[in-house]
C-alpha cells in the first residue's frame, strides 16, 4: 500500500466507538477470536482490537474496496488479521474462522437489503461457539415505542436512496435470528437513538 494512502474516516464510526467498546468490555471474556461483518472504514476494528489484545480480529466487509482502509487503520496491531471481502449472502462463508467468540455488526441491517439479515443470523450460528455472542449496533423500530424524529428522518432518507433499505423492526429482526436458533439476550440503550443487541444460542 503507497505511503500516501489516507484510510476513509466516517464521524460517526468516531463517535461511538467509545460506548460500544464500553458495552463489549462489559461482556467479553479477555481473549477470544472476533469476526466483524461490514467493518467500513476499519476504525472500530482498529479501536476494539487495541483496547482488547486478547482478542484476535477478523475484519470483513462487502466492498472489495473498503479493504485497504480497514488494514490501514489497523496497520501495526498484531492481533487483526487481513481484511477479508465477505459475502454475507453466501451459503458459505471462506476464509472465515470455523470458530469465533463474537460476531459484530455495526449499522449494516438498515443499509442492506432484508434478506441480509437472515444471513446474518444464519452465518453467526454456524460459525459462534457454543457461549459466543452476535453483538448488532443501529437504529430500529422498537413495537410500543415512539421512533425518534431523527430516525423517522433517517429511515426516509435511507428507503429514498435505496428501497431496499431502511430501520428495521425489531421483532422482525429476532423472528430471523430464533429461526436460526439465537435469542436476544440484551438491548441496550445508546447514544443518537441507538441499541446494541447482543444475542447467544438459545
Amino acid at each position: 500500500m503507497p505511503a500516501a494512502f489516507m484510510p476513509a474516516h466516517s464521524p460517526a464510526a468516531e463517535r461511538n466507538r467509545g460506548p460500544i467498546l464500553a458495552e463489549l468490555l462489559r461482556r467479553l471474556p479477555s481473549a477470544g477470536t472476533a469476526l466483524e461483518i461490514a467493518a467500513g472504514t476499519g476504525q472500530h476494528a482498529a479501536h476494539f482490537a487495541a483496547a482488547l489484545p486478547g482478542w484476535t480480529w477478523q475484519p470483513t466487509d462487502g466492498d472489495a474496496a473498503a479493504l485497504p482502509s480497514i488494514d490501514a487503520w489497523c496497520r501495526g496491531l498484531p492481533n487483526v488479521r487481513p481484511a477479508l471481502q465477505l459475502d454475507v449472502l453466501a451459503a458459505a462463508w471462506p476464509g472465515v474462522p470455523d470458530r469465533v467468540d463474537l460476531v459484530y455488526a455495526a449499522n449494516l441491517l438498515h443499509i442492506a437489503p432484508w434478506p441480509v439479515c437472515a444471513a446474518l443470523m444464519q452465518g453467526a450460528a454456524r460459525h459462534l461457539a457454543p457461549q459466543g455472542l452476535l453483538v448488532t449496533y443501529g437504529p430500529w423500530f422498537v413495537d410500543g415505542e415512539p421512533t425518534a424524529p431523527g430516525n423517522l428522518a433517517f429511515d426516509a432518507d435511507l428507503r429514498a436512496r435505496n428501497p431496499a433499505w431502511g430501520l428495521r423492526r425489531l421483532a422482525d429482526v429476532e423472528a430471523q435470528a430464533l429461526a436460526a436458533g439465537l435469542l436476544l439476550r440484551e438491548a441496550v440503550a445508546m447514544p443518537a437513538n441507538n441499541r446494541l443487541l447482543v444475542w447467544g444460542r438459545g
